[in-house]
């Protein structure tokens, strides 16, 4: 209806989207308006009528980000414990044996929820895909929030467990796998029927290596009879691939492609250790292919992964063979902007060139291509007709100046600082730095409580019973 556009006037640039070349271009001293369908007008004066008015001076509209991957649970309360950690049989991964150290009460799941939700908001991610376990407060705190989720309820059938920090076992239960699949699926279920209209399901089960193949295929079988996608983390670690060569004699793409998974509707968590990767023993590259000719995409979270001191070989390379590389964050910081920072760092690394990945690119996997894993073609963009998902930039910030081109300087330099607001459906879920539609502050409040609780119950869930201070000691000494 007229009586519910609002124009964004004047708006000094709006990155939108370009039908004729696929891909995103910068407009300028235009206009933008919208409503809670979505997109109604973009480029040009806007003439028609309308009830808000939003000044762009200054100001450039950028397309919701869509983050493919991120991980809610005990993720928020890990932060400064294990960042100097890592397992050294274990190629150097802290995952296997400090992941499973960290215990919070159901009460405290919210706040950590809440925080997630916030630092997406805050650094201009309107989409993502939350892979936890199910719990009660996760509906309901997603549809408060006025951001766009898809709930991915995490299930496996084995538990790691390293031993003596050397190596890794799998301590294996298909009973209880199995139940976890179907509270899974009734989790996914519900949160497509939610009423918000703004929630969704994905089929997840945890990882490539704690299921079993019947697992695995029922997952597939389960999210495709859905029409809904379907994640499963793979080929993120050397542990896991070679553990699945010990197993199968298969990396892990060429397993899941024996097992009829690949395919557009799939999303694999991370996909940094396929054959070509220099620290494999296969000294073949068939992976790539495989992913591409499949339509299979690849959520790359680089800013977790390269503090264990791994690299995907490369954003670029992986680009150029025609696999569909979407962006997520996974675990904290929960800023997409910084991920998308260190995307381009790292793939600039292992590729040994500046021209493996430029900005645009990293910008369209964080947007474009992250609206094509999730089969999508109405968000990631500033189009008409598309929903009305975007963030306001201010360019007049210490960051953004000076200013010539204001994606770059962005990405480069001033991050989720320059991000001013952030809407949802044509709703502004983020302001002035905070969400609003959940308390945010009262969560990081929380937190900390939660954090000091499970530093003290580290002991307890450590197979060794080490202390705090020899599982995570202090960066410094503290003097007396």
């Amino acid at each position: 209806m007229p009586d519910t556009i609002t124009v964004i006037r004047n708006a000094h640039t709006v990155i939108a989207y370009d039908a004729a070349r696929g891909g995103h271009a910068y407009l300028r001293d235009t206009d933008v308006a919208f409503d809670a369908a979505g997109f109604v007008h973009v480029g040009g004066r806007y003439e028609g009528p309308f009830t808000a008015e939003i000044s762009g001076r200054d100001r450039m509209v950028m397309p919701g980000l869509v983050n493919v991957h991120c991980h809610s649970g005990e993720e928020p309360v890990s932060k400064s414990l294990f960042e100097d950690a890592g397992t050294a049989a274990l190629w150097g991964q802290a995952m296997y044996e400090y992941s499973t150290l960290i215990e919070i009460s159901d009460d405290a799941v919210e706040a950590a929820l809440t925080v997630m939700l916030g630092d997406l908001l805050r650094s201009g991610v309107t989409t993502f895909v939350d892979i936890a376990g199910p719990h009660a407060c996760w509906l309901p705190v997603l549809a408060r929030s006025g951001a766009r989720a898809y709930v991915a309820p995490g299930f496996r059938e084995a538990a790691w467990h390293v031993e003596g920090s050397h190596r890794l076992d799998f301590r294996w239960d298909a009973a209880r796998g199995r139940d976890a699949f179907a509270r899974a699926l009734e989790t996914v279920d519900a949160a497509r029927a939610h009423p918000s209209g703004r929630l969704g399901g994905i089929v997840a089960p945890a990882q490539v290596e704690t299921c079993s193949p019947d697992l695995l295929q029922a997952a597939a079988e389960a999210a495709r009879s859905r029409g809904v996608p379907i994640t499963v983390h793979a080929a993120q670690t050397m542990a896991e691939h070679e553990e699945l060569m010990r197993r199968h004699g298969l990396t892990a793409v060429a397993y899941l492609e024996s097992l009829g998974l690949l395919g557009p509707d799939l999303i694999l968590g991370h996909c940094i250790f396929i054959d070509s990767h220099a620290w494999t023993r296969q000294r073949t590259a068939a992976d790539l292919d495989r992913l591409a000719a499949s339509g299979t995409s690849v959520a790359h979270c680089p800013v977790t992964f390269s503090r264990s001191g791994m690299v995907l070989q490369s954003l670029g390379r992986y680009r150029q063979a025609g696999v569909n590389v979407a962006i997520g964050t996974d675990s904290y910081p929960f800023n997409m902007l910084e991920e998308m920072r260190m995307a381009m760092i790292c793939a600039r690394i292992a590729g040994g060139s500046v021209f493996d990945v430029d900005t645009a690119a990293v910008f369209e996997a964080a947007t474009l291509s992250g609206a094509r894993a999730l089969g999508r073609s109405d968000i990631g963009r500033i189009a008409r007709g598309a929903k009305a998902d975007f963030s306001l930039v201010d360019l007049r910030h210490p960051g953004m100046q000076p200013l010539y081109d204001p994606l770059r300087n962005l990405l480069h330099c001033a991050a989720e600082r320059a991000v001013d607001a952030v809407y949802v459906d044509g709703a502004c879920v983020m302001w002035e730095d905070r969400p609003t539609l959940v308390d945010y502050d009262g969560a990081l409040a929380e937190l900390q409580a939660v954090q000091d609780f499970a530093v003290r119950r580290l002991p307890a869930h450590d197979p060794r019973g080490r202390p705090a201070t020899t599982l995570a000691p202090l960066s410094l000494p503290v003097l007396s």
